[in-house]
């Protein structure tokens, strides 16, 4: 059974920074895209940024130059590094691999 659990979530001011990780049990980011979301309260789920299994990498624009997708070298660990922050920002992120499955999500929340 694929199982994903995210953290490295939390509460940070403005411009400061956070790193995301999502583990996967049961299957690999080496053989599907792994990819971060984001829903803030009230809102769609919306896209962040995808990792697939090639190395390519693409983003979100309100995220582009700031943050950061990548695996470890097993490719079982997908990590979101998050700079520049801002309360736009706010939202609970959540890993998903290939399109089969999601995390629980982790909650970022950026303050004034």
């Amino acid at each position: 059974q694929v199982q994903l659990e995210e953290s490295g979530g939390g509460l940070v001011q403005a411009g400061g920074s956070l790193n995301l990780s999502c583990v996967v049990s049961g299957s690999t980011f080496r053989l599907n895209t792994g990819s971060w979301w984001r829903q803030a309260p009230g809102q769609e789920r919306e896209y962040v940024a995808s990792h697939n299994h090639h190395g390519v990498r693409t983003y979100a624009d309100s995220v582009k130059g700031r943050f950061t997708i990548a695996t470890d070298d097993a490719m079982n660990v997908l990590y979101l590094s998050m700079n520049n922050l801002t309360p736009d920002d706010t939202a609970v992120y959540f890993c998903r691999i290939g399109n089969f499955k999601w995390g629980r999500g982790t909650q970022v929340t950026v303050s004034e």
